[in-house]
């Protein structure tokens, strides 16, 4: 496993980060056994980093790593995520610190490394739970004294939404990570695409968090499931505009007749993608069975996809995948 810099945090972090999200499932769906050989696999293959969320599984990913952790030694570095309630914003502070608490005690966590914001960002904000970048920098002041307290190491935001609201956010110096959608079906946060481009485009986000020491966290590697596999297992969810999965499935087709399985699986294929944008600290994965850990610890060892498949997939993003001729 190779090791990246965290942003300015000064951490060193896995370039794999075991995902508990609903997507993926297994931290919320498998039995306890499952669950438990999962995390020690992980771990004896040198992840050390889990990345979960309060609303993953309504609090049965934290609640399960409460007790998976309690059983084993290693530390791993560990992130969750809150949601701010759009029709409560007076209280910002008082949402925070509730909801901290209320993870904490799930994880039985004294403090966690990085708490992360987990609503949609946007100019616009009548979008359920999207905040403007003003109200972001008051969820700021809200983690700040989490931080005094001890709680928590460091914030961060997930950069969803409008492409420039979450740029500013990012330049504002207020947070030390941002969870970046990125990935072989959309790659707009890392580089240019052309005007039309018909999913959500992310452009600048990569950049931004370059150019202010924020650490990225690549998200939707494999865009809910679509990359990895032609079967749907009922928990995809559509998180931007452009990505419904008819619209992913078509790309995903076109993908692989370029690529074909010249680089293994495409789960390990679209992973690869990923650990080829060298702006990305990490990449966060989700997985439902073992295997889809064996795959993603084989593409880790694999290492980035090569420059010349990159290189072939770039007609079909110069193109939108053939809607712009």
């Amino acid at each position: 496993m190779k090791y990246c810099k965290f942003g300015r945090t000064g951490l060193e972090v896995s370039q794999v980060v075991f995902g508990g999200g609903k997507v993926g499932g297994i931290l919320i769906d498998a039995d306890d056994d499952t669950r438990r050989r999962a995390i020690r696999r992980a771990l004896d293959a040198g992840i050390n980093w889990i990345d979960t969320a309060a609303l993953y599984g309504e609090g049965r990913s934290e609640r399960a790593l409460g007790w998976l952790l309690g059983e084993i030694a290693d530390e791993p570095y560990l992130s969750t995520k809150f949601r701010i309630d759009t029709s409560r914003l007076d209280d910002i502070p008082g949402q925070i610190e509730r909801s901290l608490h209320v993870s904490l005690e799930r994880l039985q966590r004294q403090s966690v490394d990085l708490y992360q914001l987990h609503n949609h960002i946007e100019t616009a904000t009548d979008a359920t739970h999207a905040l403007s970048p003003k109200d972001v920098l008051r969820v700021a002041d809200g983690l700040d004294a989490m931080r005094t307290q001890g709680l928590i190491r460091f914030a961060g935001i997930t950069a969803i939404g409008d492409a420039a609201s979450c740029c500013t956010v990012i330049a504002s110096g207020r947070f030390d990570s941002a969870q970046v959608y990125y990935n072989i079906l959309n790659p707009s946060a890392g580089q240019a695409v052309p005007d039309g481009w018909s999913a959500h485009d992310f452009s600048g986000v990569l950049g931004a968090c370059r150019d202010h020491g924020v650490a990225a966290m690549g998200i939707r590697v494999f865009a809910a499931g679509v990359i990895a596999t032609d079967i749907r297992h009922g928990r995809e969810a559509v998180l931007t505009s452009g990505s419904e999965i008819a619209d992913e499935e078509l790309r995903a087709r076109q993908v692989f007749a370029v690529l074909g399985d010249a680089h293994e699986t495409r789960a390990q294929t679209g992973l690869r993608f990923a650990l080829a944008q060298r702006d990305l600290s990490c990449a966060v994965v989700g997985l439902a069975e073992l295997d889809h850990l064996e795959q993603i610890l084989a593409a880790a060892d694999a290492g980035p996809l090569p420059k010349d498949a990159i290189a072939a997939l770039q007609p079909l993003y110069a193109s939108d995948f053939g809607r712009l001729g």
